[in-house]
């Protein structure tokens, strides 16, 4: 796994065994920002990294010029390793240790972008539950993007929010609307 652009570029993300993650593939990252480069200007907006796991997310969007990254996860091993490769790369990063499911995040930033990349499941009814949570705990984000990924099996198209969907090698990013 690396950082695919920015001042990073092309750094590698030596995951510690401890993290036990299904990261975002380096080839669905990098389609991805080809798509969101074209989107927004990286330097104005501020950004979110829901279930970050291995913070390969936040790392990208940081070394691309996001001044104002959050990225939450439950997990202690995944956030003391956020917390870290952020240090050690001068990465402005903030750090949160959270179980959205049960926990708010406190804070009052209205997030433009908002990506999540919850556990796997081949439940729909999961991811438009998860949808509905994410709507109610970021109600002062109305209007940004939410991206989510899930398995390119899921079909949430019947939420009316939805912009659109792009899948990629067993992975789809929904597009939608908080």
């Amino acid at each position: 796994m690396r950082i695919i652009s920015g001042k990073l570029k092309g750094k590698q993300i030596k995951i510690p065994k401890n993290i036990k993650v299904r990261p975002t593939t380096d080839k669905s990252k990098e389609a991805l920002f080809n798509i969101l480069v074209n989107r927004y200007d990286f330097e104005e907006i501020k950004v979110l990294d829901l279930f970050s796991g291995t913070g390969s997310m936040s790392f990208e969007f940081s070394s691309r010029g996001v001044k104002t990254v959050y990225s939450v996860d439950k997990s202690y091993s995944s956030t003391k390793f956020i917390k870290n490769f952020s240090d050690e790369n001068n990465l402005n990063i903030n750090v949160l240790k959270r179980d959205i499911f049960k926990s708010n995040l406190e804070t009052n930033i209205k997030f433009d972008l908002v990506f999540a990349d919850p556990p796997y499941s081949n439940n729909e009814k999961y991811y438009t539950n998860l949808l509905s949570l994410l709507r109610k705990k970021l109600s002062n984000s109305n209007g940004s993007l939410l991206i989510l990924e899930h398995p390119e099996n899921i079909n949430l198209k019947n939420d009316e929010n939805i912009i659109e969907e792009r899948k990629y090698g067993g992975c789809a990013f929904t597009f939608v609307y908080l």
